[in-house]
């Protein structure tokens, strides 16, 4: 049995085509995903220009907060005093992305809506906020003003978004979920080419297998665990690229990442085998059939688009349930951000399922075959 698998082994290491899907496509498009937007998080926005328009005498101390943002280290505002008129036309010529009225009462007025012209408008709700706590300590509590002044000028903001689980969040770790659910399905084709081994109306190599005097259970038992294999270690292969290589940040532990990976590739290399198995389709429709299977369910996993899973679990939640792509992708999620135990077992359940029922059907697809000659 292991020479078997060995040989088996050694015949689809040396066939391109049955690599290049599974394992070379992946790594190709993840390095993609990477220079795409795997550094989003990483980058700085731009300093925002914006006029100032003193009005009714001006305000000192509101200047004062907008000078104090432009003097900060990463220089979040760029301020220019100018007359309403100019202001009016910097404006309209987008050289400003906004214009502060300062004067008794203030305000802001923007040409368009967007990122600088949402920091703008932070920073005056948040020099308004301050300066109402101030007031209401001052009626109320005038011997706290000092501390509340000297509190209010350390503040640091500490907040980041998080899960429920404690682990921070990233927008574009589902396009990398997704990912690697798509490469484990792409092990459809090595199970194709396992399934079309071992029948003798397809292929001269699976003709001379079928009159050895090897057992025909042990053929196909070694046909699937060196499909199983060879197919595992290719999951391991992008999981090392793209945690040590790419560095992304794949929080959880190792043991529950490996084991979903290791039943996403059973059910990948098992439908190749089935769709290979059954009927009298050419060998063009049944690869058409597993990349349409496979594209399909890592769409609607997220792989073009990481709102397409809750899009599709507001509208049609019993899919992501029998998804092999969307429980993988989740899988991972409950691993590395959600920190969900009871979740991550109901989608390894339902993929162990998944995995005895097409192991199952494959067997026995491939074993009733007959031939009256070969």
């Amino acid at each position: 049995m292991f020479r078997l698998i060995k040989y088996n082994i050694l015949i689809k290491v040396r066939n391109f085509n049955t690599l290049f899907w599974p394992l070379v496509f992946p790594l190709l498009l993840g390095t993609l995903f990477y220079f795409s937007f795997g550094n989003m998080e990483e980058a700085d926005f731009e300093t925002v220009p914006v006029a100032v328009v003193e009005t009714d005498g001006g305000n000192e101390t509101f200047t004062e907060f907008l000078k104090s943002m432009k003097e900060a280290d990463d220089k979040l505002i760029d301020i220019i005093e100018m007359t309403d008129t100019e202001a009016l036309e910097a404006l309209d010529n987008k050289e400003v992305s906004g214009i502060y009225y300062v004067g008794d009462t203030l305000s802001l007025s923007v040409g368009s809506s967007g990122i600088s012209e949402s920091i703008l408008q932070s920073l005056l709700e948040s020099y308004e906020n301050g300066k109402y706590t101030l007031e209401q300590v001052m009626s109320s509590h005038p011997e706290g003003m000092e501390a509340a002044v000297a509190q209010m000028g350390e503040y640091e903001e500490f907040v980041e978004q998080v899960s429920l689980g404690g682990k921070t969040t990233d927008g574009t770790a589902q396009f990398f979920y997704a990912l690697i659910a798509m490469a484990c399905l792409y092990g459809s084709f090595i199970g194709f080419g396992a399934a079309i081994t071992l029948q003798a109306n397809l292929t001269a190599l699976a003709a001379r297998r079928c009159i050895t005097p090897t057992h025909k259970l042990k053929l196909i038992l070694s046909e699937m665990l060196s499909s199983f294999v060879m197919h595992f270690l290719n999951v391991l292969i992008l999981l090392v690229y793209l945690r040590y290589v790419l560095h992304l940040d794949f929080q959880g532990q190792l043991g529950p990442m490996l084991l979903v990976s290791l039943m996403g590739c059973i059910i990948g290399v098992s439908m190749g085998i089935f769709i290979g198995s059954i009927g009298k389709m050419s060998e063009g429709i049944k690869i058409a059939i597993l990349l349409g299977v496979s594209m399909i369910s890592s769409f609607l996993a997220g792989l073009m688009s990481n709102t397409m899973k809750d899009v599709v679990e507001q509208h049609a939640p019993f899919i992501n349930r029998i998804n092999p792509a969307s429980l993988i992708s989740d899988a991972f999620y409950c691993i590395n951000v959600y920190d969900d135990p009871n979740r991550y077992m109901r989608n390894l359940v339902t993929l162990a399922g998944m995995c005895i029922v097409l192991i199952g059907a494959s067997f026995c697809l491939i074993r009733r075959e007959r031939y009256d000659s070969i």
